[in-house]
């Protein structure tokens, strides 16, 4: 397959790609043979192609997970056995060419361009077409209908409510083509070899390509990826090079902690960061990392101890042997590179390799040599996952992660940060039953002999492996647990630390009881104290996939003032869980956090709806530096379901036509009585990794920086006379807020309104409120000015001109400092001066400029005229007492000043005039030269190139 689809690809690339080395990573489970090798940065779950069996055996469509914007990375291609050994060709097309599709989506972030579920459209030409690209693709539209063991096959007829074909019709194409696109329609042709381009693609198709790319080619979005500016296209007509194949097989997981205990560990009242260390490292060696593993520790400050070489994780004493030796004095200064030599040597000095071997390094502090050791590092082939501690954490952390290929997180202010953090660093096997789950990560402040009651939900695809912790800051609390049939647990039949750390904990015995624990918390101490508590899990059993959250955001860098966007992805095995409630918690440096709740609704940054994953844009930035991310996901009283039909699947090709004979493929396998089944409630805690952001103001408001986002779900229909819409509200700021107002306009052809929106006609909406950004809004209308008859075909599309009168509007009252000299001048394809320079002395003085912002837009595009009618706007007019005087200045800045006048006119008598450049050049009213017309003005023009 991988071979086929290298030949394929560099066709269609024009020679740029071809796949080169091929690892493959088989399953810890499988017997060693000799020609497997050791992974180094591989792992499962960082892998582009994962083969595995279905969830629930339903279903063997390749399918891409895929949820970012156009043009972004998607995350893996799926490929279950049973698609690999069984031929299906017909219905899918050669394995090679499916990958390549597959491909296209996971690495340059380009979209399907079929859509099942809107399998026609209604053309420009008022014909009804199959949603393909390229129109080029030629073939049939028919119905096959069996009854009764007979089957007919007939031409398709028009539903009178849409003006569409019926909803059994099929399009079948024709086995021969002289159509060479588009890989993304139907790789199976034999003709297909290529993307569509700008000059072939279909951009009125209902498809996903079109709705996220903005009706762009795949083949554009392709040539802007990094991918494409890097490859010059091969010489020659010669092939590519076969691929090279490597079988990789992992042993026993291998992991050194690298611990930070230099003197600014000792900061903290009253629990020093180094308790809170040494609390979230023993959580991690007792709770998260998985049984058989090798574990060893190294604590460093100005120079390295090895505390232990790697020890195999089988039992509590093993476990006891690391936590012991944490670190309980803190002193000296920082010497990043010297840990990590240490977790080098204790790593093979246990007879292992460093290569595929993983460490987590913590530290609070900066180290001015730690780029010394990146070559060492790189050489070692070791994963490095880091812990960046507080604000002053060094900046290179993050480097030595992306690097290596680990994890970066940020612990701030919350207590509970270096808990979420170790908990992220989890199992890359992809044996989903070895991996530590949180079910609860609080932090509860509980004044001087209070009391806090609360639950924690233990749903049924969990229970093995239970730990619930508790830590504290002053005096231990007492504590009552109790589970869902009634059995209770208190202070004392929880563990205390043996080093003094300020945490308990109890483990359930066996599988703990599925259902709501509930829980009290006493504080004994006269004073308040903040408490925590951490609930941790595993799955039931090797044979149930547990319900999974995962998060991240859009990108590790943001510079402002781009948005960026929360991911959390809610799944049981490889299905999407639908109606959870996601809140996403993100902190700032400073401890500034702002709370958001994720979405799937299909609408604002969220690519897909009901895919499973959750999203929202993050504009609320504060301050420069690194941030972190913490994702609550939860079902109560049962109101998730399990989305059966996964997205984003594989093309399956009904049938084709070859020789005027249709030949029908199998019917693709349904989902049995229903697509969706239900989900138990749930709790899930994540912790994606952190981001790093520049160029932000301090202040947390930038309203005026981001316009609403954009209406993606727009759907119309008819009512009688009436076209009724519905679509999703964004909002004032990208989808958070309330929008001003909307504009709508409609047409008859669709590219009537991408090309001349504002000519297109108007549709009335005075009585249309906006909603809250993410609510369903419903408007109907009669198209009394625009006779549709009976042709169901019309477009409709939001308008700019708000986004752009709503910036300006926010730019002039939030950015624009008083005193300032404000004007206005819009153009289209000439320019009017709406304002002249106006100072800005109180909030008075806004609306005389922006009550001439725009409210029709027409006409050409004359930038330059715009700018010619921009430099006239240093326009006075004074009202001078009798015998009186006025000073004033006026800027000449570095970029003008060639060809400049300076104009006076008057009323009644000729005034006197005095004018000084920069360097003390004065002119007086003899200089000016008096008008020919007796019009009462007077002009100098300033010689060569004013000052």
């Amino acid at each position: 397959m991988v071979t086929q689809a290298s030949t394929y690809l560099f066709e269609a690339s024009k020679g740029r790609f071809y796949f080169r080395n091929v690892s493959i990573l088989v399953p810890m489970t499988w017997k060693s043979k000799s020609e497997y090798l050791t992974p180094k940065q591989e792992s499962y779950d960082k892998a582009d192609v994962i083969v595995a069996e279905p969830y629930l055996k339903y279903g063997d469509d390749p399918y891409t997970l895929q949820y970012g914007q156009c043009g972004d990375r998607g995350q893996y291609i799926h490929f279950t056995p049973n698609f690999l050994l069984t031929d299906n060709l017909p219905m899918y097309g050669p394995r090679g060419r499916v990958f390549v599709h597959e491909w296209a989506h996971l690495r340059w972030g380009v979209f399907d361009e079929y859509n099942t579920d809107r399998p026609f459209y209604m053309s420009g030409k008022n014909t009804v077409e199959a949603t393909r690209c390229s129109t080029g693709i030629s073939g049939r539209n028919v119905v096959h209908d069996c009854q009764g063991g007979s089957c007919i096959t007939r031409q398709c007829r028009r539903d009178s409510k849409t003006g569409l074909h019926e909803p059994k019709c099929t399009f079948i194409p024709n086995k021969s083509q002289a159509a060479r696109d588009s890989i993304m329609f139907m790789q199976s042709l034999d003709s297909v070899v290529e993307f569509c381009t700008e000059k072939t693609h279909n951009t009125e198709a209902p498809n996903l390509q079109n709705k996220i790319c903005n009706r762009r080619s795949t083949w554009d979005v392709i040539k802007e990826s990094a991918d494409f500016q890097k490859a010059s296209p091969m010489t020659g007509r010669e092939a590519p090079p076969p691929p090279t194949f490597s079988l990789l097989k992992s042993k026993q997981r291998v992991v050194c902690l690298v611990l930070d205990k230099s003197g600014s560990m000792d900061a903290g009242n009253p629990v020093t960061r180094l308790t809170k260390m040494n609390q979230a490292a023993e959580l991690y060696l007792i709770q998260i990392i998985e049984k058989e593993s090798l574990v060893g520790m190294v604590t460093f400050d100005s120079s390295a101890t090895i505390q232990n070489n790697l020890i195999r994780m089988v039992n509590e004493s093993s476990h006891l042997e690391i936590s012991t030796k944490l670190p309980q004095k803190a002193d000296g200064g920082t010497s990043i590179c010297r840990g990590l030599r240490g977790g080098f040597k204790a790593i093979t000095s246990s007879n292992q390799r460093t290569s595929g071997s993983e460490i987590v390094l913590l530290t609070d502090g900066e180290d001015g040599q730690i780029g010394s050791c990146f070559e060492e590092v790189r050489h070692s082939g070791a994963i490095i996952h880091t812990i960046a501690l507080g604000p002053d954490a060094d900046r290179e952390l993050k480097t030595l992660s992306t690097m290596t290929g680990g994890l970066h997180f940020y612990a701030g202010k919350d207590i509970n940060g270096l808990i979420d953090a170790f908990s992220g660093i989890s199992s890359r096997s992809g044996d989903i039953s070895q991996q530590a789950l949180q079910l609860e990560s609080k932090a509860l402040n509980i004044t001087g002999k209070g009391l806090v009651k609360g639950t924690v939900l233990v749903d049924s695809t969990v229970g093995n492996d239970t730990f619930f912790v508790v830590t504290w800051m002053t005096q231990k609390p007492e504590i009552t647990l109790q589970n869902p049939k009634g059995k209770k647990y208190t202070t004392s039949d929880f563990q205390d630390d043996k080093l003094n750390i300020r945490s308990i904990r109890l483990r359930i015995p066996g599988i703990a009881e599925t259902g709501t624990w509930t829980y009290s918390l006493s504080n004994e101490n006269a004073r308040s104290q903040l408490l925590t508590l951490t609930v941790t899990t595993r799955a039931r059993s090797p044979t149930v996939s547990p319900v999974m959250a995962t998060a991240h955001m859009s990108h590790n860098t943001a510079q402002y003032p781009s948005p960026m966007i929360v991911y959390a992805r809610v799944s049981q095995g490889f299905l999407p869980v639908l109606g959870a409630s996601v809140t996403a918690v993100i902190e700032a440096e400073d401890g500034h956090r702002v709370t958001l709740e994720l979405w799937d609704n299909g609408a604002g940054a969220d690519t897909l709806k009901n895919d499973g994953i959750y999203s929202r844009y993050f504009t609320e930035y504060h301050g420069n530096g690194r941030y972190s991310l913490k994702v609550n996901a939860q079902s109560r009283k049962n109101t998730t379901k399990l989305n059966l039909k996964q997205p984003n699947k594989s093309l399956y090709v009904p049938g084709y036509i070859e020789n005027d004979q249709i030949i029908l493929n199998p019917p693709r396998p349904e989902v049995p009585e229903a697509t969706e089944a239900s989900v138990k409630d749930f709790n899930r805690l994540t912790s994606g990794e952190s981001f790093t952001v520049s160029g932000a103001p301090t202040g947390g408001d930038h309203a005026h920086v981001f316009p609403p986002s954009k209406v993606t779900d727009l759907e119309a229909e008819f009512k009688g006379d009436y076209i009724h819409l519905t679509w999703t509200a964004p909002g004032k700021v990208l989808d958070k807020g309330r929008a001003h107002r909307y504009v709508i306009r409609m047409s008859r052809h669709s590219q009537d309104l991408q090309e001349d929106f504002h000519n297109a006609t108007l549709v009335n909406t005075s009585s249309l409120v906006p909603k809250e950004a993410g609510s369903k809004e419903n408007f109907e209308f009669k198209p009394e000015t625009l006779k549709i008859e009976n042709e169901r075909n019309f477009f409709l599309q939001g308008d700019r001109l708000i986004r752009m009168n709503q910036a300006a509007e926010l730019y002039l009252t939030q950015i624009v400092e008083q005193k300032s000299r404000v004007g206005l001048v819009t153009f289209d394809s000439t320019a009017i001066i709406q304002n002249y320079l106006t100072e800005i002395t109180n909030s008075n003085d806004y609306p005389r400029i922006t009550a001439n912002l725009p409210q029709q837009a027409s006409g050409g595009t004359s930038i330059c005229r715009g700018l010619e009618a921009g430099f006239q706007l240093e326009s006075k007019a004074f009202n001078i007492t009798g015998k009186g005087l006025v000073k004033g200045t006026v800027l000449v800045d570095s970029t003008v000043g060639n060809d400049t006048f300076f104009v006076v006119t008057w009323m009644t008598k000729k005034p006197k005039i005095t004018l000084q450049d920069p360097k003390g050049k004065k002119y007086t009213i003899s200089d000016f030269k008096d008008d020919e017309l007796n019009i009462r003005s007077v002009r100098l023009q300033i010689p060569g190139i004013a000052e």
